[in-house]
């Protein structure tokens, strides 16, 4: 599924509205990626392998290993 391993960041359902306030449902899905990382504060350095989103990246909660 599209959940982040970090932020536990999950779709959302919202409404899609047109100009007339048709409203109809849609999902809203988190920029998730499946990455190998380790956690930042981590002394060991463990890798570990799971879906996180980009904001999670980005924020410097965790860091990539490539």
């Amino acid at each position: 599924m599209k959940i982040c391993a970090i932020c536990s960041k999950k779709p959302q359902s919202t409404f899609s509205v047109s100009h007339a306030h048709n409203r109809t449902k849609r999902w809203l899905y988190p920029n998730v990626h499946v990455m190998r990382y380790t956690l930042v504060g981590d002394p060991k350095g463990e890798v570990h392998r799971a879906a996180v989103c980009t904001k999670c990246l980005k924020k410097g909660k965790i860091k990539k290993v490539l």
